[in-house]
């Protein structure tokens, strides 16, 4: 916080200037008072140990429920990328001022009343709009009629979808796939329920942005270059 500092200006004239003198009920005060604090701070267990103990805990509380969250990969949805027992750091921030998530992002969302009660990590494979096929006359995913290369990222030896479907996402909601389609509960297997298996924007938590343990596996996650074709939503049928 800015401080001003106030400048006072001695009379010359009237001879030799007196010492400055402060205000003799200020000065106690402030030193009771820091006094009281510095005693207060003593008496805690630990002292101030314990104070910037409490101090890293509440920055620490702030940083992952505001701007950065760790997450846990639990099953194999979305291997080779991620792996059991990976963890994530997911980017709370990236779609609070005004983005979206995209096609190709990596996602994790609450999937309450969705998928199940818990958090799912997920690919976003359509956003709003979008019309969504599996699979094409070469056997690809299809997005507002351009196929889409997924071999970058594709659990090895599976196909994009042994589930035909062919939708359109709402606006607002996302249709989301695993990385490892043979192993993955995701959009295709909620297409009854309500929703019709696509997640809504505001259940996302956040974009994961990093492997960050085990150490061996630490990595930026990027969005794959596999989407940068699809035309907007508006071309799908046309």
């Amino acid at each position: 916080m800015d401080t001003e500092a106030q400048h006072v200006e001695r009379d010359r004239s009237s001879g030799p200037a007196e010492p400055e003198k402060t205000s003799d009920a200020a000065a106690p005060e402030g030193r009771s008072r820091f006094a009281l604090v510095s005693r207060a701070v003593d008496r805690l267990p630990g002292g101030r140990i314990t104070l910037t103990a409490l101090a890293g805990l509440l920055s620490f509380l702030v940083l992952t429920t505001f701007v950065v969250q760790p997450f846990d990969i639990p099953s194999g949805s979305m291997e080779p990328g991620l792996r059991v027992g990976d963890r994530l750091l997911v980017n709370k921030l990236a779609y609070r001022f005004g983005s979206k998530p995209r096609r190709g992002d990596t996602i994790v969302f609450d999937g309450t009343g969705y998928f199940g009660d818990a958090d799912y990590v997920k690919r976003v494979v359509g956003v709003g709009g979008d019309h969504v096929v599996c699979c094409d006359k070469e056997g690809k995913l299809e997005v507002n009629g351009r196929s889409v290369d997924e071999s970058s990222f594709l659990y090895p030896g599976d196909s994009p979808s042994d589930v035909p479907f062919d939708v359109v996402v709402p606006d607002g909601r996302l249709f989301v796939l695993g990385d490892h389609r043979g192993a993955s509960s995701d959009s295709r297997d909620h297409l009854g329920s309500p929703g019709g298996g696509m997640i809504p924007v505001g259940a996302v938590i956040g974009r994961a942005d990093w492997v960050a343990w085990p150490s061996s596996r630490w990595a930026r996650l990027t969005r794959p270059g596999a989407y940068a074709r699809v035309p907007p939503a508006d071309g799908a049928h046309g």
